[in-house]
């Protein structure tokens, strides 16, 4: 598996996973690769995790926040300041997620300097595409990424079936019939 690092990765630097929804792996592997599409699970051990679905976590991130801001403000040297951007037109969801990304590496950066053990994993949820239906404060394409820092976090491989999935959506219940 390979590291991504790019500058716009919302969790930082790390091999991205969905977690539970391979249904939002094959679209997106679907969009990469359109001829031969397949999905990898993984068992992972979060070992040490940066989880941005903690009170905690967000806390902490948010102080790396403040911390990566004065020391932007206080020297010019460091350019301009990271933004999260549309990553195209058709993007409804700030996709480019530059300061998501410098956030999470500044965090990182400042653990090492301190000497702290520094987070293996990195997990979060992602708010993505439009309504799910009228009104609704769900997200047609919500799901969550857990970035692993370290190939030594994960245990094992396995190729998903997505056999079991139709290409269209799937039933996870049906309503009570009296």
């Amino acid at each position: 598996m390979k590291i991504s690092d790019k500058q716009y990765d919302w969790l930082g630097p790390g091999i991205y996973f969905w977690e539970a929804d391979p249904v939002r792996a094959l679209e997106w592997a679907r969009s990469k690769e359109p001829a031969a599409p397949f999905v990898v699970g993984a068992i992972i051990d979060l070992g040490n995790c940066l989880d941005l679905m903690s009170r905690r976590s967000l806390k902490v991130l948010r102080g790396a926040y403040e911390s990566l801001k004065a020391a932007h403000d206080k020297s010019p040297s460091f350019g301009p300041f990271p933004e999260n951007k549309k990553a195209d037109i058709h993007d409804e969801d700030r996709r480019g997620r530059y300061l998501d990304c410098a956030v999470v590496k500044h965090l990182q950066a400042l653990m090492e300097h301190r000497g702290d053990q520094p987070f293996d994993t990195v997990r979060g949820l992602f708010t993505e595409g439009g309504e799910l239906f009228p009104g609704s404060g769900f997200s047609a394409k919500t799901h969550v990424q857990v970035a692993v820092r370290s190939e030594a976090n994960i245990k094992g491989y396995f190729r998903v079936s997505l056999a079991i999935y139709p290409s269209q959506g799937m039933t996870l219940c049906s309503p009570a019939v009296s």
